[in-house]
C-alpha cells in the first residue's frame, strides 16, 4: 500500500511546483497594472470630485459623479466671457452667460479640446474604459528606475474621433505611479509627443502632475521605443504642461 501511495503524492508534487513555477513565465497582466496605477492616483475618489484648475490661459472644472461628468473651461476673448461645456448631453458654449448655436463640426473640435485638457489632468483615469486596448510591451529601466511598458490604443465604436491615436504609458514597478507617456496623434499633420512628469502632488487624495513635453527631431519615430531617445538625450523640450491653482472639493 505504501509503495502505491508515495508515487502517487510525488505526482502531486511535481504538478503543484509546475503549476507553483508557471507564472514566472507569464508576462504583467496590463489591465491589472493600469488598474493599480488608478488606484493609487485617486481611484474612486476622482469618479465624485468637482476639480479645478488653470492651464495657461484658461479655467477648468471638472464635476464628475458616477457616470454623470461635466467638463468646462472658461477664458475671455474678444467677443466677451467664454464658457465651454462637454457633458453626457453634449457639447454647449456660452457667451456672456447666454447659450449660442454652433455648427457641429466646431462643436465637435471645440468638444474635442476640452476633453484633450481634461484627460490629461487625471491620467491613469480613464484608461479602464471600455473602448481601450492595453497591451503590455516590455519591462525598461528609466534613470534607474524599473517601469512597465503598456501600450493603449482604442475601439473605432466607442474610441472618439481621435480612435487610432496610439499611447504608450511607463508605470514605476514599486508602486503603479505613471512617471512618462508618449502618443501618436494623426491632426495637423501628425507626429509624436513624449512627456516626462514632474511636481507631484496630492490634493485631497487625488495625484497631480505637471509634464515636460518633449517631441522627436524625426515624426515618424518608432513610438514604443521612444524612450531610448529619451535615454539619449536625442528629445527637443517643446513645452511645459502646468496646472495651476488646483483645488478639489
Amino acid at each position: 500500500m505504501k509503495s502505491l501511495v508515495l508515487p502517487f503524492l510525488f505526482i502531486i508534487t511535481l504538478v503543484s511546483c509546475k503549476k507553483q513555477a508557471a507564472p514566472k513565465n507569464e508576462a504583467p497582466n496590463a489591465v491589472e497594472i493600469v488598474n493599480k496605477a488608478i488606484e493609487v492616483s485617486g481611484g474612486d475618489r476622482i469618479k465624485t470630485s468637482t476639480i479645478h484648475f488653470q492651464f495657461r490661459d484658461k479655467k477648468y472644472k471638472a464635476v464628475r459623479d458616477g457616470g454623470a461628468f461635466s467638463l468646462e473651461r472658461s477664458f475671455l476673448d474678444s467677443i466677451g466671457n467664454i464658457r465651454d461645456v462637454l457633458s453626457n448631453s453634449g457639447f454647449e458654449r456660452y457667451v456672456n452667460g447666454e447659450s449660442i448655436q454652433v455648427a457641429d463640426s466646431i462643436a465637435r473640435l471645440y468638444g474635442n479640446a476640452v476633453n484633450s485638457v481634461h484627460y490629461f489632468s487625471i491620467l491613469p483615469m480613464g484608461l479602464n474604459d471600455a473602448a481601450v486596448y492595453k497591451t503590455y510591451l516590455d519591462t525598461v529601466s528609466i534613470k534607474d528606475t524599473p517601469y512597465y511598458k503598456i501600450k493603449v490604443t482604442f475601439s473605432e465604436e466607442n474610441g472618439g474621433d481621435d480612435f487610432d491615436d496610439v499611447f504608450v504609458y511607463w508605470f514605476t514597478t514599486e508602486d503603479y505611479k505613471l512617471d512618462y507617456l508618449a502618443y501618436q496623434f494623426h491632426v495637423n499633420g501628425g507626429g509624436v509627443r513624449f512627456r516626462e512628469a514632474y511636481n507631484e502632488r496630492y490634493i485631497n487624495g487625488i495625484r497631480f502632475v505637471d509634464y515636460h513635453n518633449y517631441k522627436p527631431k524625426n515624426k515618424d519615430v518608432n513610438i514604443e521605443t521612444i524612450d531610448a531617445l529619451f535615454k539619449e538625450d536625442k528629445l527637443q523640450l517643446l513645452s511645459k504642461i502646468e496646472l495651476e491653482n488646483v483645488r478639489v472639493d
